[in-house]
């Protein structure tokens, strides 16, 4: 099983490439660097929490795992 806070590290930093990934579509689709860096906090903070829930769950299921 996996610990809370190698999810919670790993959440992060797909985050953080996602964020970057955000800021220069919203700036390709707006122009607007500001409004493409708000649309890509609001994207990044909502994946961070279901990412994070959906890791947490994940890590409660024991299909497809190999033990030993």
């Amino acid at each position: 099983m996996e610990t809370q806070q190698r999810t919670v590290v790993k959440a992060i930093l797909w985050n953080v490439l996602g964020l970057l990934t955000m800021s220069l579509v919203g700036l390709a689709l707006t122009g607007s660097a500001a409004l493409g860096g708000v649309m890509a906090i609001a994207n990044t903070a909502v994946g961070l929490v279901c990412y994070i829930l959906y890791e947490r769950v994940w890590s409660r299921i024991r299909w497809g795992r190999r033990w030993g």
